[in-house]
């Protein structure tokens, strides 16, 4: 029976409590908001003080978090930086779901589950937790670093096994289907779906979404969002694939048009809602009464889950060429059972091949093992720093050990090297802040000093001089980070003058918001550079090309402007076509 309307505000004030109290928590303990859902679900779930009773399709229904995930992703990467990733996805991905699966399943038969049960807990085990992942990733800010993209390359691999280790269950069931399908029709039925889907979203959606868009009714535009993600989802679900695959085609498809920020946008407050549903039920799930009772064995079965499989994904990380301080940071994020683990096990559970109580222990495991990777990552950042420390090298002095300079450069990478440099050569000397380790220690190979911090907190800004300082520039390569540290720097110190890096044109505009001094674009000044020299090869007249420079520079100021005032879509349609010197309207 249908909950009735009190009921209903009941349960969303138990849940939005739960999150509400329990998030901020965790995160002044710099522990995550993942683990705050999680604990809040484990306060609240049926094993907890049984507030909510109902787990299963609370579950199902937050599963749609990890859609919206998904998407989202999908519209950060561009079909043509999916395709650089081919060999990420299907060569390190491949591999790590094929030698974890095997390796477990190994371990499985050794200790006495039957070769059926085994096959389907060493495959499903091997299955990391995406929306875990991606978020623990989002909240470091490193879904765009080498790392980052590692990560979600085996993730993405394991979201397509999915497909086939259900089909593995059904052929392993001792329950007959009488249907007998063959499996050559179906998988050309799913070839033919996903192309058909492709054609559709390429020459259907952009239309439809212009039109949606012109009637600037923002309700309809979020209303068109979520259908779009909901129909995906179907399409996907109804020929046998994943939602979160579809969800995610959909992004990819649209990741180079016009519309994604808009989308971006209008999803991001339902994700993050439905994401932290999702962990809250996780937090649910775990029995505790099979965790009291078995407490040795689910202890043992963490533990050499995580390591096991850690130890896998490093070795194979390391072997498609990461560095060693990347295959750390992606052995350690994805060690732990995946959400897709409680479908392939119900499943089996469902189909016989595996019994109830062992799926239960194993869920177990899988839900424990996520509630276990922040402790687990922050321990390997502490080891490898002691480790560091106790060679002599690499040793990471926070910002309040420094000599206070006139100058602060926060973020010490390329662009950051380079300003330092530069303040060297007059004899001008810097505090320079970073929050990455290995860039830390090479940095202080080459006989610079640099300070670590994460530079999006107020204390470490003001630890490293700002309120004596004359001049700050922010050169971290992460748009999040820099807008927060810009965030903090205003409030804190409005008359410190920021000179800082924007990622790109819409990061440009948001600078633009948070009243920075100064600014430049990652690839602007050396594009135009290119663009110039290119002219004078073509035999242009160098007093023409200059023109050309200027004319372009001027026309970007104003639809920069323009932009800023009425929005980052206005005055994109003033493109700079034409210009030999003579006019600038031609």
């Amino acid at each position: 029976m249908a909950a009735t309307a009190p009921e209903l505000l009941v349960t969303s004030a138990i849940y939005l409590g739960a999150a509400v109290v329990a998030v901020p928590i965790f995160k002044r303990l710099g522990l995550g908001s993942v683990l705050g859902y999680l604990a809040a679900g484990a306060v609240i779930g049926p094993f907890g003080l049984g507030l909510i009773a109902e787990v299963e399709s609370v579950l199902h229904f937050a599963e749609f978090g990890v859609v919206l995930l998904m998407f989202i992703v999908g519209l950060e990467l561009k079909p043509s930086r999916l395709w650089g990733m081919r060999r990420e996805i299907f060569g390190l991905g491949l591999c790590q779901v094929i030698t974890t699966g095997l390796v477990l399943t190994g371990i499985a038969l050794g200790l006495g589950l039957p070769s059926n049960a085994a096959l389907v807990a060493g495959f499903g085990l091997a299955l990391s937790s995406t929306a875990f992942a991606m978020q623990f990733m989002e909240e470091k800010g490193t879904l765009n670093t080498a790392y980052g993209n590692t990560t979600f390359s085996i993730l993405l691999f394991q979201d397509l096994a999915i497909v086939p280790l259900l089909a593995m269950v059904a052929f392993l069931s001792p329950i007959q289907t009488g249907t007998g399908q063959d499996g050559f029709v179906r998988a050309g039925i799913i070839i033919g779906a996903i192309v058909g889907f492709v054609i559709v979203g390429k020459y259907v959606l952009r239309p439809v979404l212009r039109i949606i868009a012109t009637t600037r009714a923002t309700e309809v535009y979020v209303a068109t969002a979520l259908l779009l993600v909901v129909g995906a989802s179907l399409i996907m679900i109804t020929i046998g694939l994943s939602m979160a695959l579809g969800a995610f085609l959909a992004g990819v498809l649209l990741a180079d048009s016009e519309f994604r920020h808009q989308l971006e946008a209008d999803i991001e407050p339902f994700r993050g809602l439905l994401l932290g549903l999702f962990f809250i039920a996780v937090g649910m799930s775990i029995d505790w009464i099979i965790v009291v009772s078995n407490w040795l064995a689910v202890t043992v079965a963490v533990l050499a889950l995580i390591s096991i499989k850690g130890g896998i994904i490093y070795g194979l990380s390391r072997l498609f060429g990461s560095s060693n301080i990347d295959a750390q940071r992606i052995a350690v994020t994805i060690p732990q059972g995946g959400e897709f683990a409680f479908v392939l096990f119900s499943t089996a559970m469902a189909a016989q091949v595996m019994v109830g109580e062992t799926v239960n222990l194993l869920l177990v495991v899988v839900s424990i093992s996520m509630v276990l990777t922040p402790a687990v990552v922050f321990a390997q950042e502490r080891l490898r720093r002691r480790l560091s420390a106790s060679r002599g090298q690499n040793t990471l002095e926070g910002p309040e050990t420094s000599e206070q300079q006139e100058v602060i450069v926060v973020g010490f990478g390329r662009v950051g090297q380079i300003v330092t440099q530069l303040m060297n050569a007059r004899g001008i000397d810097v505090t320079a802040v970073d929050h990455d380790p290995e860039r830390i220690s090479i940095a202080q190979q080459y006989g610079n000093k640099v300070y670590f911090g994460d530079v999006r907190r107020a204390d470490v800004l003001r630890a490293a001089g700002a309120q004596e300082a004359r001049i700050i520039f922010i050169c971290v390569d992460d748009k999040d980070a820099c807008n927060e540290a810009i965030k903090h720097l205003r409030a804190t110190f409005p008359n410190l003058p920021i000179l800082a890096r924007a990622f790109d044109r819409n990061h440009v505009l948001e600078l633009m918001e948070l009243d920075v001094d100064y600014f430049i674009r990652d690839t602007f000044e050396s594009s135009v550079a290119m663009g110039k020299e290119g002219l004078k090869r073509l035999a242009v007249d160098p007093a023409i090309a200059d023109e050309i420079e200027q004319e372009f520079r001027r026309r970007d100021h104003e639809r920069l402007s323009n932009q800023k005032t009425h929005g980052k879509f206005a005055g994109v349609e003033t493109v700079f076509t034409k210009f030999d010197g003579r006019t600038a309207d031609e």
